[in-house]
């Protein structure tokens, strides 16, 4: 029987809602970052970086771009005989089909695949942070205290550990308690959401309470080991992590790889970021573009200007266009004479001649103003803007728009505009 000592799990079926438009199409996971790649190479390269070899990546919502990235793992030297990497939808079984409801009850439906390798120790991660980890180093950590569930955790600043599921620990950094959510946290420990488990601990835990709706880590599995007497170890993790959840902190992520000294360094020679790369030609500038501090992916040509921008790879921007604080994913063309303010435009968009957006006095989003904000102007894959249109902030606009939807050649601030299709 195949033996593996330490498995991962990654969580990678959410739709990633607080991404508005960016993920109507696609899992949350499979989003672009940093010019040239998806959110889902973090975990899968720390987990090669690490020494896990074996990896099941959990999906659900729209998978196919999430499939076609993954592959058979060749990016990450996961395409192997025993192991590697494999993708792990919901699936039609004898006596009940569900979809997977909640973040445990996915795991609990793929027992059977974990049983196959017979691991001591499980790794569950989630597919939609930004992070370096070293996972080897946890499982030291869980050896050494004997533990039967560790769980990363970061110390985050107090006014906001109401936000996140909090771990109270000993000396020893045993936890003695937990809160989700708590309205006066006792401690300023966050979970990240980065579990090891004991192989047998995991399993009973599964199913002792696979009845539960919705059957999830932070409400069930992890109540269960505790009120069990299991011993449940905290992992301090002091590195840099980024829930990219919502517009805003993903449009702040992006921003901070550009950084003169960026924080969250793509750079570094021993802890490389893979991911699946198209074979493009080199980058192009024309005589007349200007670009400061930027990220430029491959195959782009610039023939304007570009500051303080994340460009994707295959785009192309126009003579004259200036484009400030923005983000611009893979194959998107962008026309001449434009001018592109703190915008988060997706892949495949089409942008015509003397468009400007971001432009007037910001409005709150008049649908969704818990997405839309801050001042960005977002717009969804596969979408058209038309010559000479000028759109403001806080505004969504997806779809094949034409003139007709722009009254007077504009979209004012806080709109939301999707056609139909969309």
């Amino acid at each position: 029987m195949i033996k593996k000592e330490m498995i991962a799990m990654l969580l990678a079926g959410g739709q990633g809602s607080r991404l508005g438009i960016l993920t109507s199409k696609v899992a949350k996971p499979a989003v672009a970052f940093g010019g040239k790649y998806r959110i889902i190479d973090f975990p899968l390269s720390n987990c090669i970086n690490s020494g896990v070899d074996t990896v099941g990546v959990l999906t659900q919502y729209q998978p196919l771009r999430l499939n076609t990235h993954i592959g058979i793992g060749i990016p990450w030297d996961l395409d192997r005989n025993i192991g590697g990497v494999t993708v792990l939808p919901p699936y039609e079984k004898i006596e009940s089909t569900e979809w997977y409801t909640g973040t445990a009850n996915a795991i609990f439906q793929n027992i059977e695949y974990m049983d196959g390798y017979n691991p001591e120790y499980v790794l569950i991660l989630s597919g939609d942070h930004i992070y370096k980890m070293d996972y080897e180093a946890m499982l030291d950590f869980h050896k050494a205290n004997n533990a039967d569930v560790t769980i990363a955790v970061m110390p985050v600043p107090w006014e906001e550990a109401s936000r996140f599921g909090i771990m109270i620990t000993d000396d020893e950094k045993k936890i003695v308690d937990f809160e989700e959510k708590p309205a006066k946290p006792r401690s300023n420990l966050a979970s990240m959401g980065i579990y090891i488990f004991n192989w047998k601990t995991l399993r009973e835990a599964l199913m002792k309470n696979a009845d539960q709706p919705h059957l999830d880590f932070g409400k069930h599995v992890i109540p269960y080991c505790k009120n069990n007497d299991y011993p449940l170890y905290a992992y301090e993790f002091n590195g840099y992590w980024k829930d990219v959840g919502t517009l805003h902190s993903y449009w702040e992520a992006n921003m901070e790889l550009i950084d003169i000294v960026p924080e969250f360094n793509l750079y570094e020679e021993y802890w490389k970021i893979y991911t699946k790369s198209d074979a493009l030609p080199p980058q192009y500038f024309s005589e007349d573009s200007e670009v400061e501090r930027s990220i430029i992916g491959e195959g782009t040509e610039v023939y304007g200007k570009v500051y303080n921008s994340v460009i994707g790879c295959n785009v192309v921007i126009g003579a004259g266009t200036v484009v400030r604080d923005s983000i611009i994913m893979n194959d998107t063309k962008i026309g001449h004479g434009g001018e592109l303010n703190k915008v988060i435009i997706a892949e495949n968009v089409t942008v015509g001649d003397r468009v400007k957006m971001g432009i007037g006095e910001e409005k709150d989003n008049e649908t969704d103003p818990h997405i839309y904000n801050h001042g960005l102007c977002t717009v969804g894959e596969k979408s058209v803007i038309p010559n000479d249109v000028t759109i403001g902030k806080n505004v969504c606009v997806g779809g094949v728009t034409t003139l007709e939807d722009y009254p007077d050649l504009y979209l004012p601030s806080g709109r939301t505009m999707i056609k139909a299709g969309e």
